[in-house]
């Protein structure tokens, strides 16, 4: 009897361990998940912030920038990508914005087809 004790002593404390190494791994799996959403929620709270960034740059470069006018350009920036809208009054003032806002850092592309002008 002492030796079926023993025995079922044994695989119990062997299950119980085997059960604790695949709950270590389930567990580490699920931090590692836990881990990429973290870094996706940081990821596009830094890209929120570029963004932001880049459109306060592009409009207080428009300030600065005596040909143009910052009131009557739209600026919207999304993953890098500015979209300007509105209306200048001449093609050069058109062609201005779009390489004042390619010269700012950060700006992966410039979509001017809502900034009209017009000539």
């Amino acid at each position: 009897m002492k030796m079926l004790t023993k025995n079922f002593a044994i695989a119990t404390i062997a299950a119980t361990a085997l059960g604790l190494s695949a709950l270590s791994s389930a567990v580490l799996a699920d931090d590692h998940g836990m881990g990429d959403k973290a870094e996706d929620a940081a990821e596009t709270a830094g890209q929120a912030t570029s963004d932001t960034w880049i459109t306060s740059k592009v409009r207080a470069s428009f300030v600065a920038e005596s040909e143009l006018s910052a009131l009557d350009i739209g600026v919207e920036t999304n993953e890098g990508v500015v979209t300007l809208t509105g209306e200048v009054n001449t093609d050069a003032q058109r062609e201005l914005a779009i390489k004042v806002v390619e010269d700012i850092e950060g700006v992966k592309e410039v979509a001017a087809d809502g900034l009209q002008s017009h000539e």
